[in-house]
C-alpha cells in the first residue's frame, strides 16, 4: 500500500469514474475496469486517513439500511462498520417484525425505508433468479419514489451478496491479493485455484465461487476453477470468466481435479459450495412452499458431499502449490475446520492455524470496500473532498 494520501489521489486522478455517481453496485462485471480501481484505491485511502487518525465522517446525518435474508457476520459488522466510518447511522430491517409479514409490497417497503437513508445494503443469496432481481426491484422503487418527489434523494445500493455475485466480498478479496503481491500488475499471470472444498453442511451459494472468478479473471489471472462433477456454477458467470480472461490476457480453466488446480498455484481458495442446478431445484421447492421437498433435498446433497470427502486442504496438498506451506491461501469465513469446527471440512487445523493471521487480514478490507462504493456513489468529486479530509485533519480519536 501507498504511505500517504497524495498516493492515491494520484491513481485516482488517472481513472474514469465519473458514472458511479449516484449510482449502484451489483455486479463487478458491470464495472468498468477504472471503476473497479477506483473502488480499491478508495478504500486504501480511507484506510490511511484512519490510520493517521483522521476522522473521515463526511455525513453529518443519514442512515444506512441493512436487509440480511442470510445469516451474517462478516458482511453485517462490515457494514456498519463502513457506514460509521462515513458518519451514517445504522438500521436493520428485520422483515418478521415489519409489515411484509403482512403482505407489504417491495415499492411500499423500499421507500418507508427511505426517508432520510443514504445507502441500502441489501443480502440475498440464497434462492437463484431471487436475490439480484430483488435489489433492482428495490433501486426501480426508491428511484420512481425520488422521481415522484417522496423522497429528497435517492438512496445509493449496495450488494452484500446475492445468488450470483459477493462483489464486497470479491473486491476485499482481490485487495489483498493485490496488497501481498505489491500491487495489480504482479497479479498478472499469476495462477488461482478456486476450488470446492469438502463440507458437513448444505446449501452453501454460489456467489463467493462467482464472484472470484468473476474478479480475478479480469486481472490477467490465470483463474482454475476446481469441483467435482455435478457441482458445477452459473454457466453466464462461467461465460463471463471466460471472456474477461480473454480480453486482460489471462486464461480460465475448469477442472475436476483438486490437485491439478492446485499445482503450482500462486493462491488457492478452497471453499465449499451447493451444486448450482440442486440451488435451481431448491427455489422452486421453496417457491412452491414444499418443505418436504427441501428437506429431502437436503438429504441427497449431504450424501453427494460425503462422497467428496477427499476434496480438503491439508499439508500436503499445500506442499505442490507454487510455494508450498506458504502459498497464499484464502477464504471468507468461517471455515469448516477439521477437528474443530466439524468433524471433517474443508481444510485442517493446522494448515488453517498457519494461515489465520493472512485471513483476518482479508477480512478487514471489506468494511473499506463498503465505505468506498459509498462515497463513490455519493460525492461527484471524491478526490476534493479526500483533499478537504485531510487538510481539515479532525482527529477520530481525542489524544
Amino acid at each position: 500500500m501507498a504511505k500517504n494520501l497524495q498516493d492515491y489521489i494520484d491513481i485516482l486522478n488517472k481513472l474514469d469514474f465519473k458514472n458511479m455517481y449516484e449510482g449502484d453496485f451489483f455486479l463487478t462485471w458491470e464495472k468498468t475496469p477504472d471503476e473497479i480501481k477506483a473502488v480499491w484505491t478508495v478504500a486504501d485511502a480511507l484506510r490511511c486517513l484512519r490510520e493517521q487518525n483522521i476522522s473521515t465522517r463526511v455525513f453529518d446525518s443519514g442512515l444506512g439500511i441493512s436487509l440480511f435474508r442470510d445469516n451474517s457476520t462478516r458482511t453485517r459488522f462490515s457494514f456498519s462498520s463502513a457506514c460509521n466510518l462515513l458518519g451514517l447511522a445504522v438500521q436493520d430491517l428485520d422483515e418478521k417484525k415489519s409489515q411484509v409479514a403482512h403482505g407489504e409490497t417491495v415499492r411500499e417497503t423500499a421507500t418507508m425505508i427511505s426517508f432520510m437513508a443514504d445507502v441500502i445494503g441489501i443480502r440475498d443469496d440464497m434462492y437463484i433468479g431471487k436475490g439480484n432481481a430483488y435489489m433492482h426491484t428495490v433501486v426501480d422503487s426508491v428511484t420512481q419514489a425520488f422521481e415522484d418527489g417522496e423522497l429528497e434523494q435517492k438512496p445509493t445500493l449496495v450488494n452484500l451478496q446475492c445468488d450470483i455475485d459477493h462483489p464486497t466480498q470479491a473486491l476485499a478479496d482481490s485487495l489483498h491479493m493485490i496488497h501481498e503481491f505489491g500491487g495489480l500488475e504482479n497479479l498478472k499471470g499469476k495462477k488461482i485455484a478456486m476450488s470446492w472444498a469438502y463440507s458437513p453442511s448444505y446449501g452453501k451459494p454460489l456467489s463467493v465461487p462467482q464472484g472470484i472468478i468473476g474478479i480475478c479473471s479480469r486481472m490477467g489471472m490465470d483463474v482454475v476453477l476446481a469441483h467435482p462433477e455435478g457441482y458445477e456454477v452459473m454457466g453466464d458467470v462461467v461465460d463471463v470468466a471466460k471472456k474477461q480472461a480473454a480480453e486482460s490476457g489471462g486464461s480460465f480453466t475448469i477442472t475436476n481435479d483438486m490437485k491439478e488446480a492446485f499445482k503450482d498455484a500462486d493462491i488457492v481458495y478452497p471453499k465449499s459450495w451447493a451444486p448450482f442446478k440442486a440451488m435451481e431445484i431448491r427455489t422452486d421447492l421453496y417457491g412452491k412452499g414444499d418443505q418436504a421437498g427441501i428437506d429431502a433435498l437436503e438429504k441427497e446433497l449431504l450424501k453427494q458431499n460425503a462422497e467428496h470427502m477427499d476434496w480438503v486442504v491439508d499439508e500436503d496438498l499445500m506442499k505442490i502449490t507454487k510455494n508450498g506451506l506458504d502459498t497464499l491461501y484464502m477464504h471468507p469465513l468461517p471455515a469448516d475446520i477439521q477437528g474443530i469446527s466439524c468433524e471433517h471440512g474443508e481444510v485442517t487445523a493446522d494448515v488453517f492455524d498457519r494461515h489465520r493471521d493472512e485471513m483476518y487480514k482479508e477480512a478487514s478490507n471489506k468494511p473499506y470496500i463498503i465505505a468506498a462504493m459509498i462515497f463513490l456513489a455519493k460525492f461527484a468529486d471524491p478526490v476534493a473532498i479526500l483533499k478537504r479530509l485531510e487538510a481539515e485533519g479532525k482527529q477520530r480519536l481525542m489524544k
